[in-house]
């Protein structure tokens, strides 16, 4: 007899870095992942960034190009499988929903920017889970083509995260421009990624470390080439070997002369900028080794969607956190958030909304009072400000800002001007969801002790008709629907109030 077992589920995440593109397919086995597929591009994209930080078209081409090759991994992959994150280069890039635009209609899939702490982050998530073996705090410093990123942490957990402005596309640009390799421009550079260095490294030395650790492209690089010298053991970058390879570089002159043992070509351009900001870190933190991980921020976008809407999601226990610090009234919250939830089930066959939408509008609901803490006036808009504003481990920005909107949404006159601001895909959902929560918020504006669920809701199209058991003796509720009705037809809704 032969047995049949599911086929595994398959993820895929996409690093669009500033210097690469990086590809990582892997199927889940068990709560650990089995790479399948995995592909990387110079595409350097930070190359393409002028004076004004606007893309050119020549690299919005290679852009283009690299993602048309990955597509066909992604083909019959779920949304819900596929994260795609774009980094410094998109972070900084004026004309960068372009771009955006034109590759989401190439590959069928969403493409989120994320924060440099979030980078951070998800960076520390893939070097620890190749680390997994090794206990202690650790040191993690990745550079990439437009920022480096320096994470301290514990097994899985991050203690201090930074990203800074500091690359290997970024300063070739900077200091190496016209081609020269010099002491001077070679000093440069240090002393710019040691000025960059600055505001963390007493807080990090501080916090102190028993393990450094390079992660991605520049720092394996620079392990290879040292390896391939001579100057330490495979795998590991020593004070004095990074010493001689900053003296074969200077003797190089020029940046298309740079040849070495151990270093690709496609690499050798930025590679001398890359040296400096390590020597720098080295520098800084006074480190006589560092070895090199294979773990990476792909690795960590995989991890990390492998833990979504479990009892393991970061943006979750980065929410909690953020309710906890902000004295959010827990028991307002969680009322407000059961109703939500009520009214949304009631319109499910009208509105279908997914997992995640869902789990977006009872996170509103949770957070919609947050701007209390800083002041009542107004207090919509300052909980959105917080929301759009702060650093939430495992949100993208615009998740932080659909996030946000709802927050922003759920009273006083509907938010035309924030709702537009959305992508244009997802305007026609999170108008739906800010209704829902406008609702639930009305429905227990009297703070009662137990969420009120003596209600029925339902969608005819965009209408919503709300039916109310014993509504005649709830004169304040009335007066509160009867208004959000007004609110919600000034915005072009129609809801009707029924009892």
């Amino acid at each position: 007899m032969s047995s049949r077992h599911p086929a595994p589920r398959r993820l895929a995440a996409i690093d669009l870095g500033s210097n690469s593109f990086h590809l990582l397919v892997a199927n889940q086995v068990g709560g650990d992942l089995q790479v399948v597929a995995k592909q990387g591009e110079k595409v350097q994209l930070a190359a393409g960034l002028d004076d004004d930080d606007i893309l050119d078209e020549a690299a919005m081409e290679r852009a283009l190009a690299c993602l048309e090759r990955f597509a066909p991994y992604l083909s019959d992959l779920d949304a819900s499988d596929v994260r795609i994150v774009g980094t410094n280069a998109l972070r900084a890039a004026h004309n960068r929903q372009t771009l955006i635009d034109r590759a989401e209609a190439l590959i069928g899939h969403s493409i989120e920017i994320i924060a440099g702490r979030e980078e951070a982050r998800l960076i520390y998530l893939g070097a620890a889970h190749a680390l997994a073996e090794v206990h202690g705090r650790r040191l993690i410093v990745d550079i990439g083509g437009g920022s480096t990123e320096l994470i301290i942490g514990e097994r899985f957990e991050p203690l201090a995260l930074e990203s800074l402005h500091m690359g290997c596309v970024a300063y070739t640009q900077r200091f190496f421009a016209n081609g020269d390799i010099s002491e001077k421009a070679f000093r440069a550079a240090e002393l710019a990624a040691l000025s960059e260095l600055a505001n963390i490294r007493r807080p990090y030395q501080e916090l102190g470390w028993q393990d450094p650790v390079g992660s991605s492209g520049t720092i394996k690089a620079i392990a290879a080439v040292q390896a391939a010298y001579g100057d330490g053991p495979e795998g590991m970058i020593t004070r004095q070997g990074l010493k001689n390879l900053r003296n074969r570089l200077l003797k190089c002159k020029k940046l298309d002369k740079v040849a070495m043992d151990g270093l690709k070509s496609d690499r050798a351009r930025v590679f001398p900028a890359g040296v400096a900001i390590l020597c720098a870190i080295f520098e800084a933190f006074e480190l006589e080794r560092m070895r090199y991980s294979d773990g990476a921020l792909r690795d960590g976008v995989l991890y990390d969607l492998l833990g979504r809407n479990t009892a393991e999601d970061s943006r979750a226990s980065a929410l909690l956190t953020l309710r906890r610090r902000f004295d959010v009234d827990m028991r307002q919250a969680s009322n407000v958030r059961t109703t939500a939830e009520h009214l949304c089930a009631h319109v499910a066959d009208v509105w279908p909304l997914s997992q995640e939408q869902r789990q977006f509008l009872a996170w509103a609901a949770e957070l919609h009072e947050i701007g209390l803490a800083i002041s009542h006036s107004q207090f919509h808009r300052h909980g959105a400000y917080l929301l759009e504003n702060s650093d939430l481990a495992g949100f993208s920005r615009p998740e932080q800002q659909a996030l946000a909107f709802l927050v922003r949404a759920h009273r006083r006159k509907f938010p035309g001007k924030e709702l537009d601001a959305l992508p244009s895909a997802s305007r026609s959902t999170y108008a739906r969801l800010a209704r829902l929560l406008r609702l639930a918020v009305a429905l227990n504006h009297s703070r009662p002790e137990a969420p009120v669920l003596d209600v029925r809701l339902q969608a005819d199209g965009e209408t919503l008709y709300v039916y109310l058991d014993q509504a005649s003796d709830q004169p304040l509720l009335m007066a509160d629907l009867d208004q959000e009705a007004r609110y919600q037809r000034n915005a072009g809704f129609r809801l009707e109030i029924s009892t």
